[in-house]
């Protein structure tokens, strides 16, 4: 027996780690994208299904948004955690296409894995996933097209679809449009944060309207505090409208009366001169963030001035934005030149619940560079998810501004499928196959709006195979079947990102030989 032969061996990793390694890891990777393209697929479209979301304290949602159903999700395997991060990531850098992004992925892997199967080397997959994807780069370029106003209400329409917003899509894809487009000229861009909303609670969804301004849900103090004024000087503070408070505790001996009437006289001539400052600035409106000192408040009604306090921070910024005034530190800094305008600033009292709740409205303001939408619908949930849309569609078409855009109905991702497949004839090594995979995963969008639409994926695939890249963009309808596309457009950079993040994703995944999992036990 050589010599150590009795001793035991060395432990690189304690008993209780687990490592899976070969085929296995491969499998498991694909099962984790299969659960995410089962759960999506039936949501996909102007024709997909909601799912309703049932959290662990009781409360529920309805929703088909691919953003929120996967942030909404308990995942524990390190694949699925790839893929929400995936998701995440689609959805902070656009706003749309986290559907497509998952569908997408979830194919890739799905193709690659009966190309493993086979024998084919991870790398090799991986090479020709790249060279595919560059292929697909190409066609994107080539069907780009310059953004025009028409471009804009299809892409507002096509965020839309299959939404709850749906039910109001006429009246809300024009209102999206002038709300951005009316941002755009005034602050020289536009985001979906520049446009606030308010749920009203009442009515309707068709009840909704675009306001040139803001909308506040904040208690008005007293019941004859100055309304409904017109050609408004807006001033926005950030502090309380009240003496300011000593820094330090002390005290006072007071030994006579006089001494006593001194010291309210010095308060009094102290709260009127905040009032006369505030007054002779020339606003006729006053939102700050702190509070209003009461007897102040009677000063500044008797002078014509509506006071609103304790608005936050964000809502502060949002009036500025929307009035075009400066956020000044005290009362004693209002300036003229620090003014904004509103063409009519009004309030109204509303009973809700126990609470009485009041609603500031500053409206047709000339310039604003934040706009509101005012959602009607009296249901907290159907209204919550109508904004949602709505947002997702101000994010799309806030891209579209800026870029160029590409047809829709899942279009777009037949014609890359066939660039690739005419890409593939050129290379005689096995990137060949996984090119053609590339293709195929592809194919999966519009199958899957053929599917949800009530048509046959294969026979539409097939016609969609047919057509030429020299003839107009062909898609699939909202009945499933194949269409000239016409109105329906996303922006480039929805479809890009989807694109490469979904296969960057696929490609880190197949690039992973060992999964390690570490226990304490």
């Amino acid at each position: 027996m050589g010599e150590g032969a009795d001793r035991p061996k060395v432990a690189i990793t304690p008993d209780s780690t687990r490592v899976t390694s070969g085929t296995e890891v491969q499998e498991k990777l694909i099962v984790a994208a299969r659960v995410f393209s089962d759960l999506l697929k039936p949501t996909y479209g102007p024709r997909g299904l909601d799912k309703m979301l049932y959290k662990t304290d009781g409360s529920t949602s309805v929703t088909n948004d691919g953003a929120k159903i996967v942030a909404e999700l308990l995942v524990k395997h390190p694949a699925a955690k790839m893929m929400v991060s995936m998701a995440e990531s689609q959805e902070e850098d656009c706003g749309d296409g986290v559907t497509t992004t998952m569908l997408l992925c979830g194919s890739l892997l799905i193709e690659a894995n009966s190309l493993l199967r086979k024998g084919l080397h991870p790398l090799t997959l991986v090479d020709g996933y790249a060279l595919a994807l560059e292929a697909s780069r190409s066609q994107i370029q080539s069907d780009s097209t310059p953004t025009n106003q028409d471009h804009l209400l299809g892409v507002a329409e096509t965020a839309l679809r299959g939404k709850v917003a749906e039910g109001a899509i006429s009246d809300f894809s024009p209102m999206i449009v002038e709300a951005l487009s009316t941002v755009s000229e005034n602050r020289g861009e536009a985001r979906a944060e520049n446009v606030s909303m308010f749920k009203t609670g009442t009515g309707g969804i068709r009840d909704s309207r675009l306001v040139r301004g803001i909308i506040l849900r904040r208690r008005v103090q007293m019941d004859d505090l100055p309304n409904n004024i017109h050609e408004a000087r807006v001033a926005c503070l950030e502090g309380d409208i009240k003496i300011r408070e000593m820094t330090r505790d002390a005290e006072f001996k007071i030994t006579k009366a006089e001494n006593l009437d001194s010291f309210i006289e010095a308060e009094r001539e102290r709260k009127e001169a905040i009032s006369i400052s505030i007054s002779q600035s020339g606003a006729d409106v006053v939102l700050c963030s702190g509070e209003v000192d009461r007897d102040i408040l009677h000063l500044l009604s008797d002078s014509g001035v509506l006071a609103v306090g304790e608005l936050d921070s964000s809502e502060l910024r949002n009036a500025s934005d929307a009035t075009g005034s400066r956020i000044v530190d005290t009362p004693f800094d209002i300036e003229e030149t620090d003014l904004g305008e509103a063409g009519k600033v009004s309030w109204e009292r509303r009973q809700d619940s126990d609470e009485v709740e009041d609603v500031v409205r500053i409206e047709d303001c000339p310039s604003p560079s934040l706009v509101t939408i005012e959602v009607g619908g009296a249901g907290e949930t159907g209204t919550d998810e109508v904004i949602r849309g709505l947002h997702d569609s101000l994010r799309a078409t806030s891209l579209a501004l800026n870029e160029e855009v590409l047809p829709g109905a899942g279009s777009i991702h037949s014609r890359m499928a066939h660039a690739v497949r005419g890409a593939s004839e050129k290379q005689g090594g096995r990137e060949r196959l996984a090119m053609e995979a590339f293709s195929r995963a592809l194919e999966t969008i519009p199958a899957t709006l053929a599917e949800n639409g009530g048509g046959e994926p294969l026979d539409r695939l097939l016609e969609l195979r047919a057509s030429s890249l020299e003839e107009s963009p062909v898609g699939i309808s909202h009945e499933g079947k194949n269409w000239q596309v016409d109105g329906v457009w996303h922006p480039r950079s929805v479809i890009e990102n989807s694109l490469e993040a979904a296969t960057e994703t696929a490609m880190g995944m197949l690039r992973i030989d060992q999964v390690i999992s570490a226990r304490d036990e």
